[in-house]
């Protein structure tokens, strides 16, 4: 991967969350109290200095009141009606986590969703703060197996069993095998979010 292809991500993160942050008229000081992430932090971030974790990038576009995809990558052009996406060419690991995240289709509001293709790592656990009300999740595991925690249990799913839950509440997903596990995460947003 070349050093252009690891600069982009942080590029359009920096002017994404800038532009957000100055179409809302927050000072860095709002921003930071609206997300639960440090000031200093969001000025690194601002400035293409640092490489967020994905629960960091949660808490922003949370408090932002966003997409995540907004945060990843540009919308797709207005009347774009087919759209081609392969996630070899989209995947990532942000800040080095046990995750690996392609946004196979970011969100747009006229479908109130986005999609992501996830591989969870040998070993690896996340858990998640919960969304704004009503946002709700579906996952459906395409390869291998793992565990997603809904109201305080872990429910073991393997390839091919999905399942849909509310993820205003606090969720998390695990993978306690030895292999990566890869699945399809559709987040579905009640009302319209900021791109």
């Amino acid at each position: 991967m070349t050093d252009t292809a690891v600069e982009e991500p942080n590029r359009h993160l920096a002017e994404a969350l800038r532009a957000q942050r100055k179409a809302l008229g927050w000072s860095l000081d709002r921003a930071a109290a609206e997300t639960g992430v440090s000031k200093a932090m969001l000025g690194q971030i601002e400035r293409g200095e640092s490489s967020p974790t994905v629960a960091t990038l949660w808490k922003i576009a949370g408090g932002f009141r966003s997409s995540l995809s907004s945060f990843l990558e540009p919308p797709p052009a207005a009347g774009t009606d087919t759209l081609l996406r392969r996630a070899d060419a989209l995947r990532t690991r942000p800040a080095g986590e046990g995750m690996l995240v392609a946004p196979l289709f970011p969100f747009e509001p006229r479908t109130g969703f986005e999609i992501f293709e996830l591989t969870l790592l040998p070993g690896y656990e996340r858990q998640s703060e919960p969304h704004e009300a009503g946002v709700s999740e579906y996952v459906l595991v395409v390869r291998g197996a793992m565990e997603v925690l809904v109201d305080g249990r872990w429910t073991p799913l393997a390839e091919g069993e999905a399942i849909r839950f509310a993820a205003d509440r606090a969720h998390g997903y695990r993978n306690p095998g030895a292999v990566p596990a890869v699945f399809h995460n559709v987040i579905h947003y009640p009302r319209a979010v900021a791109g």
